[in-house]
């Protein structure tokens, strides 16, 4: 199964910081985006002012909430094209219409711009410091560390792969690429015809369809995989269901079915949720269970509380003369945003905590609030690179984890 890039969506991309000037209408009122001279190398060069449809958006580590947006527009102009004696200086303008999301942000935000291959611009803002921030920057390939800003041509050789981690990242800009086909799909509708099966029956048979695994010998690129395929095949049967039943209609006897349409659209989005979070315990298990390692799935600890995964299990866990130094918990979760705290709450008896996720490029700020409360980050290997060189070295893999846990 290949994967496309990101060149397959945007033709180029640029990030600076953003200063008081372009945020603060107290102090200026000129909608403008200073210190974008760099941008040409992907916005061009034009003679004359131009114009780009621009869809506005500001982004931030809130969980639950819906990112603000706004379509509008940008403009792109020499100011010294009518003095021939000057080298050219292009600035690049924001619609009064935007000023909704602009002014969210303040001095020292990030501001990304990038331009999708219909000649779009999608202008994305986010806090100083934040995931989303960082995230933005590593899909992108950007990089504000040395310099105040950074530009980037995309070409399929060098850009971000779409994979399930920039999946992620893309799914917040409301951006849903075509997804790769997978062999096994075929074999998927031939044995559960268009419905979806139960979450544990879809990840054993994502397991089965996807040769060359190997869980006891690289079990964090084996779990990549079988997300990445699980993912693969369930948006796949997903937007089969979805087409049959859009072409079935949504009415009902007083016309059209705005409440069942809405309803299922609602159904959909849901599922998808869920189903990822259920996938990725199942595949964790089925890793457990390769390098047979003891284990109670969904223990109960203190006040009701659920570890996702206690080591070696829930009857040691309760008898108070068990060394707390033998004892482990993993709690598994998709992504985080704010969430991670969740898993302090659980296994009193248990420090430090293991939470393994699949959300690249956290924030040096809340990777530095994990260590300090004693919360251990697990990630596959492959998306170590996506943190900064800093965070790297204070990350477990899977296979350390794994070790962990068999002394």
């Amino acid at each position: 199964m290949k994967f496309g890039s990101l060149a397959d969506l945007f033709h180029g991309a640029g990030a600076k910081h953003l200063t008081e000037v372009e945020v603060n209408k107290l102090i200026s009122n000129q909608h403008e985006f200073q210190g974008v001279g760099s941008f040409r190398s992907f916005l061009g060069t034009p003679a004359d002012k131009k114009t780009f449809p621009a869809t506005f958006i500001w982004l931030d580590d809130t969980e639950g909430t819906e990112a603000p947006r706004i379509d509008a527009f940008c403009t792109w102009s020499d100011v010294r094209r009518d003095n021939p004696d000057r080298s050219p200086e292009y600035h690049l303008y924001y619609a009064t219409d935007s000023e909704p999301v602009v002014h969210r942000a303040k001095a020292g935000d990030l501001l990304v711009i990038a331009q999708k291959k219909d000649g779009s611009l999608l202008v994305l803002l986010s806090p100083a410091g934040s995931t989303i921030a960082q995230q933005l920057l590593w899909l992108f390939g950007l990089d504000l560390q040395v310099r105040s800003s950074d530009t980037k041509l995309l070409d399929a050789g060098t850009a971000t792969s779409l994979s399930l981690a920039a999946r992620f990242i893309l799914d917040e800009l409301g951006i849903e690429p075509e997804e790769p086909e997978p062999d096994a799909f075929d074999r998927l509708v031939e044995t559960f015809g268009l419905k979806f099966p139960t979450t544990a029956v879809f990840s054993d048979f994502a397991r089965a369809s996807l040769q060359g695994c190997d869980p006891v010998g690289a079990p964090d690129d084996t779990l990549l995989a079988w997300m990445e395929h699980e993912e693969a095949l369930f948006r796949r049967l997903e937007r089969e269901i979805v087409a049959k039943r859009l072409k079935s209609g949504f009415v009902n006897d007083d016309g059209a079915d705005v409440d069942g349409f809405l309803s299922f659209s609602l159904s959909v989005q849901n599922r998808r949720k869920s189903r990822a979070g259920f996938a990725f315990g199942h595949h964790v298990e089925a890793i457990l269970k390769a390098h047979k390692i003891r284990y109670t799935r969904e223990a109960t600890t203190e006040k009701r509380n659920a570890a996702d995964f206690l080591f070696p299990g829930e009857a040691e866990y309760q008898k108070a003369d068990f060394p707390a130094a033998q004892l482990h918990m993993l709690a598994v979760k998709t992504t985080l945003k704010d969430r991670w705290r969740q898993v302090l709450a659980e296994a009193d008896r248990i420090s430090p905590k293991h939470l393994l996720t699949l959300q690249p490029a956290i924030s040096a700020a809340q990777t530095n609030e994990m260590r300090a409360q004693n919360l251990q980050l697990v990630l596959p290997t492959p998306l170590h690179c996506t943190f900064q060189a800093s965070q790297q070295e204070w990350l477990l893999g899977v296979g350390d984890f794994l070790d962990l846990v068999k002394t």
